[in-house]
């Protein structure tokens, strides 16, 4: 582990200046729409622009990386992408907003996929699964430090899109004075939906609600937190809180079904977070603290959810198709966080701001109830042919290759639920 300190730091701070970046750009764009008088309608089409590029770039991007190289497409990705922020300064208009957050999509997946990719390089079959938990923690902690980041300077210009810009300039520093090798291409993903839900229904509709619940609160948990009546100061502490709630509770909650049916864990995971997600309600009349330390419980069981899904998929197929049915979760979360700001938009135009969290709550409670049924149709599945959890967030299809689950054998005749 020695040897791979210098171009493993190298990496990981350059993905962490990244993420900050993002993690600020998310909540001062939901901010920002919010004092611009958006409708919550108009800013949930904006946000969920991001994630349309993110999974239009899944595709694009390998084109690009195949075509002029890794070193090539990042610094070109990343001079597009440190500009967006600017421009969002220059002329606050929604679809233009739109087009600048569908850009950012697309140039981040590509810029994820790039140091994802060195990683992969860097990290000896030994080693993948602590260089991924070292990249998955990273990510994690540099979303939440965005977040704090909004108290910096005059929310209401320019000061915190440069901010952004800057970040995101700086990890270009780390990232390509790193002495590792030039990665392979790397492919665009082959999906077949069908393929996917007939493999696992139930980790197919866990990784799109995630993807619908995570998309949503990153998108519009900055407007809801601040709809609700928190101070600047309050609503960083509010994403944060959440943000890091899902980081902390993965490992317990994972080992933990490790051991037990996931199914059940899923389905208890989904109703503690529905309940949580109701009483919110109640603590609006509270001090803001009451809501933001709700928020690092519901974070804590939310973020879970993805990780739950993938790990059931990984239990009941084949080992040797584990990179093509995990890709296919990732794009499906895609998918559901593209939708997600948008139908959240609309819940809080036509209810109010304070109806955001108990919309989680509908949600969470329709996976409940499926994840019930299909327990109905297929017995669980044997400790045996499980596979280990493993802590998981965004990203592109080259982090999976990091995932030390593709070495894992699976049962390939294990009964599909």
């Amino acid at each position: 582990m020695g040897k791979l300190l210098i171009p493993l730091s190298s990496l990981l701070s350059g993905a962490g200046l990244l993420v900050v970046g993002v993690g600020l750009l998310f909540s001062v764009v939901g901010l920002r729409a919010g004092l611009a008088d958006f409708s919550g309608v108009t800013l949930g089409l904006v946000m969920s622009a991001y994630f349309v590029g993110f999974v239009l770039g899944t595709y694009a991007c390998p084109v690009v990386i195949r075509r002029v190289g890794h070193i090539r497409a990042f610094a070109a990705m990343a001079s597009v992408a440190s500009t967006m922020p600017i421009l969002h300064a220059l002329w606050i208009d929604p679809w233009f907003w739109g087009l600048l957050r569908l850009v950012t999509g697309v140039c981040l997946v590509g810029l994820y996929m790039v140091v994802e990719s060195w990683l992969n390089t860097v990290a000896p079959n030994d080693q993948r699964g602590k260089v991924f938990a070292a990249y998955m923690s990273v990510n994690f902690v540099a979303l939440a430090l965005g977040q704090w980041l909004i108290l910096v300077g005059d929310r209401l210009g320019f000061v915190p899109f440069a901010m952004v810009s800057i970040m995101f300039s700086f990890a270009l520093l780390p990232i390509t004075l790193t002495p590792v090798d030039e990665p392979e291409p790397v492919e665009a993903p082959v999906l077949s939906l069908r393929n996917l839900y007939d493999a696992s229904p139930l980790g197919t509709a866990a990784a799109f609600v995630s993807g619908v619940l995570n998309g949503t609160f990153f998108g519009m948990g900055a407007l809801y937190a601040q709809g609700v009546g928190f101070s600047d100061t309050g609503v960083a502490a509010f994403m944060a809180a959440t943000i890091l709630g899902g980081a902390v509770f993965q490992w317990p909650v994972g080992h933990y079904s490790d051991r037990h049916d996931r199914r059940i864990v899923l389905f208890w995971v989904c109703t503690g977070a529905a309940a949580l997600a109701f009483l919110s309600l109640l603590l609006l009349p509270f001090p803001h603290w009451a809501l933001t330390g709700l928020g690092l419980f519901y974070g804590g069981l939310v973020f879970t959810i993805y990780g739950l899904g993938v790990a059931h998929v990984n239990d009941v197929i084949d080992s040797s198709r584990l990179l093509e049915f995990t890709g296919g979760l990732l794009l499906v979360h895609g998918v559901g966080a593209a939708l997600g700001p948008t139908v959240g938009g609309v819940v809080m135009d036509v209810f109010g701001a304070a109806s955001l969290l108990p919309s989680f709550g509908v949600v969470l409670a329709g996976l409940a109830l499926y994840t019930l049924k299909r327990m109905r149709v297929a017995p669980p599945v044997p400790d045996e042919a499980k596979a280990e959890y493993v802590v998981m967030g965004g990203g592109s299809q080259a982090v999976l290759q990091m995932d030390p689950r593709t070495t894992a054998e699976a049962d390939p005749d294990g009964t599909r639920a």
